[in-house]
């Protein structure tokens, strides 16, 4: 489960670069992007940006969350079941 927060943070310091000028240029923003982007791309293509803002990293983080508590839970109920 720590591997869904420890993206949701990558994604979150991508959003930060992306704010900074020429910080996706850098060695650390190109190996940000070649992680973040196929997984955001999905959402860009549903949720257009408003106002040259872009939303795809909140609802890409939401549903990271709701996939983290869902494996969680299937998880307690197999230990339940079998232990």
């Amino acid at each position: 489960m720590q591997a869904t927060r420890i993206y949701v943070g990558i994604i979150f310091i991508y959003c930060l670069l992306t704010w900074i000028p020429g910080a996706m240029d850098s060695k650390l923003g190109q190996l940000l992007a070649r992680l973040v982007e196929p997984f955001l791309g999905v959402f860009d293509r549903i949720i257009p940006a408003i106002g040259g803002i872009g939303f795809s990293a909140i609802i890409a983080g939401f549903v990271l969350y709701l996939v983290e508590r869902g494996l969680g839970t299937i998880i307690q109920i197999l230990a339940m079941r079998y232990y």
